[in-house]
């Protein structure tokens, strides 16, 4: 061949070869990547505790009245000290929501709420490649506007014939629908596997937060669970009679299963028979209380494996985050109380349960000290995100690997109930730290909304001013101090022990460091500041 058409011919070669060679397409590489992330559904009921769920070993665990969300703590992670900073469903909320303590957020009470610029989980979620979506229960007010879908309910929301707020062409809150003839925890599930199968963009991983109204007070459960636990005794907790000893709530205060708390009117809601023993009145009203709560938890446990069988029927299971929590604990009889708000262990600590299956090891146990602000910051490190400054919660994602703790992890975890005798319940207001063994609570004795001078005198309840309208009357200020390890149920407030003056007035320090970080220092509600520096 000529030297010349050589040339020619092998140039052409190379260049047939080159154009022929695909070209890297960004794409094609973000696909890939967001393939590699994982999934996320948080599912959260309202006011599921710890002692409902068989994974954690209470004294109901023996019921065994979930099965579902066990098989996701056997497959995963259960963590053991995960505590909400303010034992309320809008509060805790908006600290998931915005990985931020109540000053910081601006929800102290049941009156608060988030708007679309504060949504700060679903906006990171959605710069990160995320299709959102919130179904279910929000009880935040304003539009969930920042995620990609949203049906949620109607504030507190129906259990039966539910109404949903959807976008639309009208205005929130203006576009709704209605499942009729279905049961809360059904028709949530129900869209949320809709959207799973129909209504997201699949080309992107999903993060689905999906919000079950269950088992909230008061309690109605779908009627095909009318005879559950129906033949049964239902365990009652060793203190059901006993307030902590030296306690302010051994002054009848809160809501409970006696006579004591009649103004709550639980056992008139619930048709307690009129038996004269007070002790055996408690009981009747505790065992209907109880299959109430049960029955609900069970239709949530029973659609948490509609989810399951849909990501495993579609493959996704194993390439998904689920986790599992409650807005808050609950008191289910244990000293005489129901309900939440007080910083009794039932009702700080939240049940937390994490299955990833290509991640974690099987039947994991973890013991960080962690609250409801760390939830964003740790979804978003899953994502890919590092945690933006204005979160104040810290990522645990390094625990799912099995990490040790890190040296700088919190000492104590802060709490703060600011809704003082509000309602029928009568829970003064007060904040503590949780330390790994110890508990010290304050009770500073007034609304934060400030009582007018000439109202002010001490005493239990609320009182009519000249008006004829309500407000809320101050309460004495206390200190409680418990030893969780040797007094796990806080039985006794040791307080006024001298033997443990030291680890007080260490959590003393430590209550006033956090609360300096955390720009807790009531500088906006200067007549509580004043309580407290006083005490």
């Amino acid at each position: 061949m000529n030297r010349h058409y050589f040339i020619i011919a092998f140039v052409f070669l190379v260049a047939c070869t080159t154009s022929s060679d695909p070209k890297p397409d960004a794409n094609n590489e973000a696909e890939q990547e967001n393939n590699e992330r994982p999934n996320i559904i948080f599912i959260m009921s309202d006011d599921h505790t710890t002692q409902a769920i068989g994974a954690y070993g209470s004294r109901l665990a023996k019921l065994n009245p979930t099965p579902n969300i066990d098989k996701l703590a056997n497959n995963g992670m259960r963590f053991e000290r995960v505590y909400c900073n303010n034992s309320i469903c809008t509060p805790s909320r908006a600290s998931i929501i915005t990985g931020q303590y109540s000053q910081a957020n601006g929800v102290l009470d049941l009156d608060g709420n988030i708007p679309v610029e504060k949504q700060f989980l679903p906006v990171e979620m959605s710069k990160a490649g995320y299709e959102t979506a919130m179904i279910g229960k929000w009880h935040l007010k304003k539009e969930p506007a920042a995620f990609d879908y949203y049906c949620v309910l109607k504030g507190q929301g129906r259990y039966f014939n539910p109404v949903f707020r959807i976008k639309g062409e009208n205005p929130w809150p203006k576009n709704t629908i209605k499942k009729d003839s279905m049961h809360s925890s059904d028709a949530i599930t129900d869209i949320s596997l809709e959207w799973l199968k129909n209504g997201r963009d699949k080309s992107k991983p999903f993060f689905l937060m999906h919000h079950f109204k269950a088992p909230h007070d008061l309690f109605q459960n779908a009627k095909r669970y009318d005879e559950y636990l129906a033949d049964t005794e239902i365990p009652e907790p060793d203190n059901l009679f006993n307030p902590p000893a030296g306690s302010v709530g051994s002054k009848d205060l809160g809501s409970g299963m006696g006579r004591k708390h009649s103004p709550w009117g639980l056992a008139e809601y619930l048709k307690t028979p009129d038996i004269a023993d007070e002790r055996e009145f408690a009981k009747a009203t505790y065992q209907t209380y109880l299959k109430r709560y049960m029955r609900c938890v069970k239709g949530v446990d029973d659609n948490i494996k509609r989810l399951i069988d849909h990501l495993e029927e579609t493959g996704e299971l194993d390439n998904t985050v689920i986790i599992y929590t409650g807005d808050q604990g609950f008191l289910l009889g244990e000293h005489d109380l129901n309900d939440k708000r007080w910083m009794f262990e039932e009702t700080m600590r939240m049940p937390f349960i994490v299955h990833w299956p290509t991640k974690i090891k099987k039947a994991s146990v973890n013991k960080w000290l962690i609250n409801n602000t760390d939830f964003a910051p740790t979804i978003l490190k899953i994502a890919g995100v590092e945690t933006p400054d204005y979160m104040q919660g810290v990522s645990f994602a390094a625990a799912l690997n099995g990490d040790q703790k890190p040296a700088d992890w919190r000492k104590v975890t802060y709490y703060r109930y600011w809704m003082h005798m509000a309602h029928k319940l009568a829970v003064p207001a007060h904040f503590g730290v949780r330390s790994d063994r110890y508990k010290l609570i304050f009770y500073y004795g007034t609304d934060y909304i400030r009582v007018p001078t000439d109202r002010e005198e001490l005493g239990w309840g609320m009182q009519n001013n000249k008006d004829g309208n309500r407000y809320r009357k101050n309460t004495p200020v206390a200190w409680e101090f418990y030893d969780m390890e040797n007094d796990p149920f806080e039985m006794n407030n040791l307080y006024d022990d001298p033997k443990y003056s030291e680890e007080i007035n260490s959590l003393k320090v430590e209550l006033k460091k956090v609360r300096e970080e955390l720009n807790e220092t009531d500088a906006l509600y200067p007549h509580i500041q004043t309580i407290v520096e006083s005490n």
